[in-house]
């Protein structure tokens, strides 16, 4: 037996004796929950006033200060 037959003959084990474990039986679905519809956006969850800058935010929560649309690749935070 090769060692590739060997890894194959483990593996079939272990799946059948998972599957004697489960009972044979694949374990059911379970159901999606429900969708959540996002509330719609208080005056203080509004976007701040256009102040004619990027405002792309990075992880850690700053701001690029570079004018909107700039043709730059990179941010400016601040």
């Amino acid at each position: 037996m090769s060692k590739l037959d060997a890894v194959r003959a483990m593996r079939e084990a272990r799946y059948a004796e998972t599957q004697a474990r489960a009972g044979g039986a694949p374990a059911p679905r379970r159901a999606r929950p429900a969708a959540v519809v996002p509330a719609a956006p208080t005056p203080s969850d509004a976007e701040p006033a256009d102040d004619g800058r990027c405002g792309h935010r990075n992880m850690s929560g700053r701001t690029c200060t570079r004018e909107r649309g700039h043709a730059a690749k990179t941010h400016r935070y601040s």
